[in-house]
This record gives C-alpha cells, structure tokens and sequence, in this order.
C-alpha cells in the first residue's frame, strides 16, 4: 500500500489535530475518506489484546458486575474476543466463573444446580438461574449423572413433596467438555435426543439441549477462529485490585487456568499499581498483565517501564461514570487513545480503549487512532449473555447495568478500584442505570464486525495494522466536527423513524 502522503492538503493529521489543547470525544472527531482498492470483507480486523496474546477480533468484555461473567466469557472467546470477568465476588467465586467459562467450547451455559435423588424441592430457588436440575448421586457436580429434571416439568408437577428421584428423566449421553456445536448436533441426529451432558475429568459440567443449539445455529456463521489456548480451552481473562489480598485472589485465579490479569484501578498511575506489576511479572511471568486506566503519555510510561504487557485507556468516559463531573480529572476518549497509543506504540505495548463506545463509528475511531482492542460495556449490557434478568420497564425489556463507581458496586467491594475502600465517607463515581434488551452478542457482534469493515474499506485500511501505518505516515486525515455537523451527520429532519442495523 502506498503511504504517500496526498498532493493537496485537506484535513490535520492526528499530530496536528490532538496538540491544539482541546479534549475531543469520540463524537468531536471525523475521519476523511482515503482510497480503497479492496472489498470490506476482506478487512483483517485480528490483534493483540496484550503482547503476548493475539485475538481474531478486536473485542474485549468490560470486567463489570453486569457485563461479565461465564455466559459472556463463553460468548466473547467463542466469537474470537474475551471477556474479562469482574472481582466483585469473593475469589473463590470470581475462580469459580473463570472455571465455568473453560469447561466447555460451546457458547451455551445454562448454570446448571445440582440435587441428590432423596431431594425435595418444594421452590423453584432449587434451580437458581437454570432451566436446569441435574441429578447426581451425591448431589454434586462430582457425582455420577443419574438424571435431570427440567423446570418447566417441575413446574408442571402437582405432587412436589416427591423425591426427583421418582419423576427425573432418565441421563443424557454423556460428552466430552470440548465437544463443538457440529458434533453435538450430530449426536443429537443420531441419537434422536433432545440433550447431552457435558462431562470434563469427570465431572458433569452442563446440560445442552437440542433448542439451544438451534437457536445458536439461527445466529449468523461465526467467521473468526475461537479465542483458544494451548490447552484448547477458550482463554479468559479476570479483574484483581492492588491490595495486599489481591496476591491471594490472583493465586485462586491462576490456579483456576487465568489467562491474562486485568489490574482493575480507575487511575492507574499509583505506587500500588506499579507495584502489584512488578508483583505479578516476577510471580508469574508467564502471565500478561493489563495496567491502567490511564489516559496520559506520562502514565503509561510509568506503567510500561514497571513492565505491563497492555494499557487500558479511559477515564471517566463510560456512560455509567461521573468520574470527570465529580473528581473534575480524566480526558476525552478519542484524545486519550490517541495520545497514549502514540508513545505506547514504541514499546510493542498493546492499547485497550476503555469506555465511550456507543456505536460502531466509534470502535472504527478508537481502532483508526491507535488502539489495538475496544473494551465494551453498556454495548453489550443488556444482552443475553450479560449477568442478571430481565424485567419491564416503561414498556421496554431492559437488565440492570451500573457503574462499578456507583454506591451500589462498592457496598460489593469496588470501592478498591477508586481507592476508596479505606476511606470513611463513600463518593460515587458512577451510577446505576438499565439498557435495553439487545438479544444475543453471538447475533449482533457478527454485524458489528462487518459495520467496522466498511468504515476501515472507507479510510483505505485492509486491516488493522493498515489503519495504524495511514494514521503514523500522516496519511490519515482528520477534522473537528461543528455541533450542526455532529446533528447532520446523524438522523435528523424525520418525523419518525425505525432504527435498524440489522
């Protein structure tokens, strides 16, 4: 590709742009349109997360209480990104939910409960978040699978001071953990089935239905290469703070198979986050660890010379977070990624941006200005895969999403994060909120990635790395937009419309 920069000024470039003392947005920026020689299918939107751990697509899974957990870990690897599973539980629970999301290589997980065959279960609490009682011998997951009971005929069943021993169906056929979605549906064929069990080391890890597949199978055709580690299980990641007990969890978390370590700090740049590096590098230096948030070149330098293998960048500008209205302190996204990825860049260190993602306009901004990932949270609140359950509000079906500054998520243990946990007097930094129902990320991920495409085909980059040589080689133009610029170039003048991308 020729980087020759073009013969007629037109636009600044982004040296020019981000050194004029203003804070931009996302939505503050546009980028000129450049040459394009090639289809927006043929886009290689592949990565790396950290130094060391390459991702077939450029998304990351906020480690938020209402964004990600096993479902979303499962559903995020599987679609070749990762998930980066919260620490507002206790370790063995966070160790727990890493653990879950790995025993499988399917995108379904219907967090099963399990009962011994004496059982009662006179409530429907017996089945937790499950479709699902499993029955096992000693009433475990390290039991031998006798059977299940299915809530819905649980439900149906007038006698419920009966044992499930006397009314669950007989065991499914048993599969191996890593079996994929092609093969269990072929037992489904074969065996005229409408479930298989799960097993991994001997253990039952799940139940999976024939009407889970088929609905995964209705979703578009996963394209990228799942998100796998050596040992072929999907790769998650985990949030720990910068406290001493953080050592401990992180110790749960490797032994639970942690892929890569996320410290987990609002500001990044303090002497316990420097340390908790050096901490981790030197105890475990096979493991990646993320550093952050940072939002300047002076902080990331600091984080990259204790030794971060990535940088997550961002302050105060997720749609759940006050942190600039209440601390007065943070930058504007698309500043932010730019300046950091400009000098992190040098040192192979890899850019997270963190926040301020609504659309994906501005994943192909945050991309095109350095970043090699986008780390998303109310985008993929409110799916399926997202912790919690649904409920109606106003008319519409919405899931709870809250900031891990809100009051709220520190009564949990968040407050860490912001430095807060020894303070007397609790200041939130976020709020609690609800986004509405947004079905599937195995659904609307696939069309997003393709949205993205088109915007790289439109600035003349046929992949990522392109994006990051036209924005280096000063090809990449760019401009300020004016408030009535940021309203035309969105949809205006209408007396109703449809908002449909899909």
């Amino acid at each position: 590709m020729d980087f020759t920069p073009p013969p007629i000024e037109d636009g600044f470039t982004a040296e020019k742009l981000f050194t004029q003392g203003f804070s931009y947005t996302y939505d503050d920026v546009i980028f000129l349109p450049h040459y394009i020689d090639f289809a927006a299918d043929v886009v290689d939107l592949s990565t790396r997360l950290t130094r060391r751990l390459p991702l077939a697509v450029p998304f990351v899974a906020s480690p938020m209480d209402t964004v990600s957990e096993s479902a979303m870990a499962s559903a995020m690897a599987s679609l070749g990104g990762i998930a980066v599973v919260h620490s507002n539980v206790p370790a063995a629970v966070q160790a727990a939910i890493l653990r879950k999301a790995k025993s499988r290589r399917v995108p379904i997980l219907s967090d099963p409960a399990f009962a011994a065959p004496s059982a009662v279960v006179e409530h429907d609490d017996a089945f937790g978040a499950s479709p699902f009682l499993l029955v096992t011998d000693t009433g475990t997951s390290a039991g031998k699978l006798l059977g299940y009971v299915a809530k819905s005929d649980w439900t149906n069943h007038t006698d419920k001071g009966l044992r499930v021993g006397d009314y669950m169906a007989p065991p499914p056929k048993p599969v191996p953990w890593n079996a994929d979605l092609n093969k269990i549906n072929e037992i489904f064929e074969s065996e005229k089935s409408g479930a298989v069990a799960l097993e991994k080391d001997g253990e039952v890890v799940d139940l999976v239905v024939r009407e889970e597949v088929e609905r995964v199978k209705g979703y578009p055709k996963l394209v990228a290469p799942a998100t796998v580690g050596a040992d072929g299980e999907f790769m998650v990641g985990a949030a720990v703070g910068t406290r001493e007990d953080d050592k401990e969890r992180l110790e749960h978390l490797v032994k639970a198979g942690l892929n890569v370590v996320v410290l987990d700090s609002s500001q990044g740049n303090s002497i316990y986050q420097l340390e908790m590096v050096k901490y981790v590098k030197r105890v475990y230096p096979e493991l990646d660890v993320i550093g952050g948030n940072v939002v300047t070149m002076y902080q990331a330098e600091n984080l990259i010379q204790a030794g971060v293998d990535g940088l997550r960048v961002g302050m105060g500008s997720g749609s759940i977070c006050t942190t600039q209205e209440v601390c007065a302190v943070g930058r504007g996204q698309a500043t932010a990624v730019y300046k950091v990825s400009s000098i992190a860049y040098k040192s192979g260190v890899p850019v997270i941006a963190d926040g301020g993602i609504s659309n994906s306009g501005h994943i192909v901004k945050a991309l095109s200005l350095g970043a090699s990932t986008v780390m998303m949270g109310s985008f993929l609140a409110g799916s399926l895969e997202a912790p919690g359950a649904y409920v109606y509000q106003n008319g519409q079906r919405v899931k709870k999403y809250r900031g891990m500054g809100s009051l709220e998520a520190m009564t949990k243990g968040s407050d860490a994060r912001y430095l807060g946990d020894t303070a007397k007097l609790k200041i939130a930094q976020g709020v609690v909120g609800a986004v509405k129902d947004k079905g599937s990320v195995l659904n609307f991920i696939p069309y997003t990635l393709q949205a993205v495409r088109q915007g790289f085909q439109d600035i003349g980059a046929n992949s990522l790395q392109s994006a990051h040589d036209l924005l280096r080689s000063r090809v990449l133009r760019l401009e300020v937009r004016s408030g009535a610029a940021q309203v035309e170039g969105g949809i205006h003048g209408l007396v109703s419309y449809e908002k449909k991308y899909f």
